[in-house]
């Protein structure tokens, strides 16, 4: 026998963004319920990444990811300030290895500005070069703003708040089938029945998926992921550097094999860009012949980096919207048609630095409903 239950919200997925909604609805007043198919939060994207507070420099002027991400990095250093987070704004430098490079920094820093990141300085390189000695570059970024967090403290934090506020989360649950009804939805999940007025998808890598077994949502509406699986490596020497390293961009839908470290202080590098099928369990496993390229990309901005230094440490994979530069999509009623029903799609980076604000924009959508 199905046991039937009625709540007022449901969220899919307790990654950092279906946490930090669910947070927001609670504290809304809405009686808010997280399904999440694995055993705990933010195993997938939200725990594979880089970690790092982002300014906002990359994403096209007007885009959600340009809007979001500087909103959200100002309410995310607020948050984590406030209840004293594992976090650093330890700053960043984007590199430019040649001339050409050099002058495509120039349009970086103007898009930047566009964005509203007004705290961007362009570097020569020898004044890059006397902040970070072991830096090679023809010139540079410096993004202050930049830093680093403890993803897992901040979901747990998340996750906290939203069941102090009256949330919950089902874990070992997937939705395996969703109707809509006059009033709402029926989500089938893990032999139980929610009927809910409010359903948000954030299930990130499985986002379309999904979406696909919500019943009289217009296919039209659900469009094709691409996924990138980008793999990381430690270095078991120091690494000389004070700040995160970044080349510029090279257009190929990442931001280049950068330098960030872990809140201990331990160097890696990642993530590069490894196009691969959707899959219900994607293969973490880092492949080490993958660390040759990765020592050619590196020794562009430090060219001392030794042989043998380079260790495979973990990979994640991102949902993206296009093979290259895309947005996030937030589609709401006004896009499909279905009261009460938000899809997040494409939510990779900047979704960590942007998740707060994300959230304030799926709550927006939803008022009234």
């Amino acid at each position: 026998m199905t046991d039937t239950h009625e709540i007022e919200a449901v969220v899919i997925g307790a990654g950092v963004v279906g946490l930090a909604v669910a947070r927001a609805l609670a504290k809304k007043g809405r009686e808010v319920v997280v399904l999440e198919r694995h055993g705990a939060i933010g195993t997938e994207t939200s725990s594979r990444n880089s970690e790092v507070i982002h300014a906002g420099i990359y994403y096209p002027q007007g885009s959600l990811k340009a809007r979001l991400c500087v909103k959200g990095r100002t309410a995310l250093y607020d948050f984590l300030e406030t209840r004293k987070l594992p976090h650093k704004r330890i700053g960043k430098l984007i590199v430019a290895g040649d001339a050409a490079e050099a002058k495509a920094l120039e349009g970086i820093a103007t898009r930047a500005l566009a964005n509203g990141v007004s705290d961007l300085r362009v570097l020569t390189g020898a004044e890059a070069r006397a902040m970070e000695p072991a830096l090679r570059c023809e010139a540079a970024l410096l993004s202050p703003s930049t830093g680093i967090v403890d993803a897992h403290a901040y979901m747990l934090a998340l996750r906290g708040e939203m069941e102090d506020a009256g949330g919950a989360i089902a874990f070992n649950t997937d939705a395996a089938r969703i109707e809509t009804a006059a009033d709402g939805f029926v989500v089938h999940a893990g032999g139980t029945r929610l009927t809910t007025r409010l359903l948000v998808n954030a299930a990130g890598l499985r986002a379309a998926r999904v979406a696909r077994t919500i019943e009289g949502l217009d296919a039209a509406h659900v469009p094709e992921l691409h996924f990138a699986r980008g793999n990381y490596f430690s270095c078991a020497s120091r690494a000389p550097f004070s700040r995160l390293i970044y080349p510029a961009p090279a257009g190929d839908g990442g931001l280049g094999v950068h330098l960030t470290f872990d809140m201990g202080g331990q160097a890696r590098f990642g993530p590069d860009v490894e196009w691969i099928e959707e899959t219900e369990t994607p293969d973490y496993t880092v492949d080490a012949a993958r660390g040759e390229s990765f020592y050619a990309a590196i020794r562009r901005y430090w060219p001392a980096l030794e042989d043998g230094a380079l260790a495979p440490a973990y990979a994640g994979v991102r949902p993206k919207l296009a093979r290259g530069e895309s947005d996030f999509a937030i589609a709401g009623p006004q896009v499909h048609g279905v009261p009460g029903l938000v899809n997040l799609f494409g939510i990779e980076s900047p979704g960590l630095t942007a998740s707060l604000a994300i959230a304030d924009e799926v709550v927006g959508i939803l008022e009234g409903f």
